[in-house]
This record gives structure tokens, sequence and C-alpha cells, in this order.
């Protein structure tokens, strides 16, 4: 199984914001955002993996922006940290200025996902080599919180957590 770059996961969804999509003061509802992003992160997790893949968790979301009725949203997913059976998809959310055409960073989120079978048990995957300097500093973090992740579930002694030392050790 040979190694993946994030750009062959690279997920680019474009979309309006209709009033069904808006809450009272006409920016496009949060869960209409979080849906878009699990869709382009599915996405992204299967070209990666080629298999079957679930939500395993949303570990972040920022809603930083409104993005208003009528913009142009693009939400961009692509993996960022692949494990033994689990993907990182980060993701970034930028609208588009109805008047000038200008794109802003809106939102980002960080999602996991898991490939499986046909019976739901987890597959392994192949593994991701970062390009980019954005994605190395991405690939990097996605380890961290992977080990934070564990060690406030119990699964992880927290000495155990070699990254989470290092980043303190050299504070």
């Amino acid at each position: 199984m040979h190694a993946k770059t994030p750009e062959e996961s690279r997920t680019i969804m474009t979309d309006l914001v209709l009033p069904s999509e808006t809450n009272p003061l006409n920016n496009l509802f949060g869960g209409e955002l979080l849906a878009r992003m699990d869709r382009a992160a599915s996405i992204a997790a299967r070209r990666h993996s080629r298999r079957i893949v679930v939500t395993a968790s949303v570990n972040h979301v920022a809603f930083n922006k409104a993005v208003p009725l009528g913009s142009v949203v693009t939400v961009e997913a692509n993996v960022s940290r692949a494990f033994k059976s689990s993907m990182e998809i980060y993701i970034d959310v930028w609208v588009e200025d109805r008047e000038s055409g200008t794109r802003s960073k809106a939102n980002e989120a960080i999602y996991t996902f898991v490939a499986v079978d046909e019976t739901g048990t987890p597959v392994k995957i192949p593994a991701l080599e970062p390009e980019t300097d954005l994605e190395k500093e991405r690939f990097a973090a996605a380890l961290r919180r992977k080990q934070l992740s564990l060690v406030l579930a119990g699964k992880m002694k927290p000495g155990e957590a070699t990254e989470l030392k290092a980043l303190f050790e050299n504070s």
C-alpha cells in the first residue's frame, strides 16, 4: 500500500446559501454548515482510503464568521494525517463576497473518519506524506490532538503522550 499526499484527497464543494438554509439573522445555519463539512470530509477520507468511511468524531469546529444569505460558500477538505484505520480531515470554509468576489476564511473544522469494510470492521489505510509547509504543520499537530484525545478518554497514560510531553518540555 503506497503512501498518498494530502492533495490526492483534496475535496472542494462550492454552493450558494439559500433562504431555507438560514436563521432569523439571514445567516447560514450552523447545522447546515456542519452537514456540508461532513460531506466534504467524507469524500476526502474516501479518496484517501478508497474504502467505506464513517465519521468517528468532530474534534473541532470554529464558527469565526457568519455566512450570509446569497453568499457563495466553499468547503475545502483534505486528509491531514492517516493513522492505522483513522484519518484526521482538516476543513477550511471560505465565503465569497457577493459584490467584490473576494474570498475570506469564515470557518474551520477538524473531523476524524475511520475506514471500514462491509461489516463495519476498521481496515488499514495508506500512510500520508505531507508536502507543503502547511500540510507538514497540520500533520504534526494531528498527532498531538490524537494523543490528547486518547489521554482525556483514559486510553493513554499522560506520560506516554510523547508529542504532548515534548510540547510542554520545550516551553
